[in-house]
């Protein structure tokens, strides 16, 4: 068992200053950035401690936005999507605003209503190089981007892909009636196999599977230009 530094103890919980709510370890929360412009940041709990004076701190894990990384936010990226990286840091317990909840990727998908406290993670980032796990992921449309969840998608009734209605030249409203859609390939009756191709996030890092992408049957590589 790990000893603690003299004059410290851990804490089991720590009520957030001004509410009545509890955090404990392995809970996400939102810290209060020093620049007052800016959202605030988003982290998992990995410790509490106060020492000899009861100051309390955390040991945290960090999430990155999009926008904080290395490549910066991409067309796929979701409103509420973070990188979990591998960037720890200690700080004070009274930078915490409050709690906050980052969902898996597929779990965000299947809210019915999301909340201002509401977040998503489908990668793990590393903070030193810009790279993700997984690097890959399944392309959806014919635009062949990967799934992003606050864009309406139709699935197809024939090749059971998902496209966007505005790459089918259909309006949102029009897609939200259809009942029975088929895509330009389907409906001329274009019965050709396409195999789906995955999109390269950090080419250097081993393609691995992602257990959250429906129709994934098959992953090959793509050759960079």
């Amino acid at each position: 068992m790990a000893k603690t530094k003299p004059g410290k103890k851990d804490l089991d919980s720590y009520t957030i200053k001004g509410t009545n709510k509890v955090v404990r370890a392995g809970d996400c929360v939102l810290m209060r950035p020093s620049d007052t412009d800016k959202l605030p940041y988003v982290a998992r709990i990995e410790k509490i401690e106060a020492d000899h004076r009861n100051n309390v701190k955390v040991r945290v894990r960090w999430y990155y936005r999009p926008e904080e990384s290395i490549g910066g936010r991409r067309q796929f990226h979701g409103a509420k999507e973070l990188f979990l990286s591998d960037h720890f840091d200690v700080q004070s317990a009274h930078t915490i605003e409050g709690k906050c909840i980052v969902h898996s990727f597929k779990n965000y998908t299947k809210l019915e209503n999301v909340g201002a406290e509401d977040y998503f993670c489908r990668f793990e980032y590393k903070a030193a190089t810009g790279g993700f796990t997984p690097d890959r992921v399944a392309v959806y449309c014919k635009c062949e981007m990967p799934y992003n969840p606050d864009d309406l998608m139709v699935q197809c009734e024939g090749c059971k892909d998902w496209f966007h209605p505005s790459c089918m030249g259909m309006t949102i409203e029009e897609a939200k009636k259809s009942d029975n859609f088929l895509c330009s390939e389907c409906s001329s009756d274009d019965d050709a196999k396409r195999s789906l191709n995955v999109f390269p996030v950090s080419p250097s890092l081993e393609v691995k599977d992602h257990p959250y992408l429906i129709g994934l049957t098959l992953w090959c590589e793509l050759s960079e230009s």
